[in-house]
């Protein structure tokens, strides 16, 4: 029988082992050819030509943390810490950023992320860009969020509802497939790990750590039963997680045209006949 401070320990020093060890092997920092790779992926997958990732953010349920206050309490009317995360086309996390409080937007905490910081400073490694399938353009690789993120040259979001037309109802379609990985993600997260189903009950530096640690094992497991390849890591790579600020700039702004410019590009292209799912006139009135 052990009382509940040694045991809290415990899962903090556990969670945080787990972390850095397993990190560097399943959750490495990516570089161009990851992103290649993960492209491809999702174009096999999903349709979605030169797209790099889906970005969304859980609400992790909490009991409310000492002298926090309202803080954490969210617009689901519960407490929470919100895991935000960017998933390849399989549902693997590529980053993830926990910790933000639960009042917060998903578009705040983005914002706020290491990942939103350095997609707007170009530190990603992302490629250059590069033509999609039957097009000549240079289209940036890109990732896609929902109506709560930002509309960037390396993020896609849906067109607002008010605005729609069967044009822009397919180009939704089109990226609620790709949302789908990261949705997918959350919901195998929370399958394989019952702390997600009721408040996590610790002090806020464990709840942080244990949710890390959930999220590599949830990239451990997918990976070893999935039978993906394991990334080699080098030994400057070794203990780096895109959550830290990375030396290298690549310059993915080759194009003069604005965000709002690509996704209308996008939107056509996925009209074109030899671009089109044989489904996509479903999802028009």
């Amino acid at each position: 029988m052990r009382g509940d401070n040694t045991i809290g320990i415990i899962v903090k020093e556990c969670s945080e082992a787990i972390w850095r060890i397993l990190q560097p092997l399943f959750m490495p920092v990516p570089n161009e050819e990851t992103w290649k790779s993960i492209a491809k992926r999702y174009y096999e997958l999903w349709d979605l030509p030169n797209c790099i990732g889906s970005v969304d953010g859980k609400h992790c349920r909490i009991k409310i943390f000492d002298k926090t206050g309202s803080l954490h309490y969210n617009y689901k009317s519960f407490f929470s810490v919100v895991l935000m995360a960017c998933a390849d086309a399989d549902g693997i996390f590529t980053t993830i950023d926990v910790g933000e409080a639960g009042r917060f937007s998903d578009s705040a905490v983005f914002r706020a992320s290491n990942l939103g910081k350095l997609l707007d400073t170009d530190k990603l490694h992302i490629p250059k860009p590069t033509p999609m399938p039957n097009d000549a353009f240079d289209f940036p690789f890109y990732m896609v969020g929902d109506e709560a993120f930002p509309l960037k040259i390396n993020l896609m979001r849906p067109y607002p509802k008010r605005v729609l037309d069967n044009e822009k109802r397919i180009f939704n379609y089109r990226m609620s497939r790709g949302r789908k990985s990261v949705e997918c993600a959350f919901g195998m997260l929370a399958s394989k790990f019952e702390i997600f189903q009721k408040p996590i009950m610790c002090h806020e530096d464990t709840a942080i750590k244990v949710i890390k640690a959930a999220c590599i094992l949830h990239n451990f497991i997918k990976m070893v039963e999935g039978h993906f390849s394991v990334p080699q890591i080098s030994k400057n790579q070794e203990n780096q997680c895109i959550n830290r600020e990375m030396s290298h700039s690549t310059n993915n702004h080759c194009s003069n045209k604005s965000a709002h410019e690509l996704r209308d590009y996008l939107k056509k292209y996925f009209l074109k006949p030899e671009n089109a799912l044989p489904w996509q006139e479903n999802y028009t009135l």
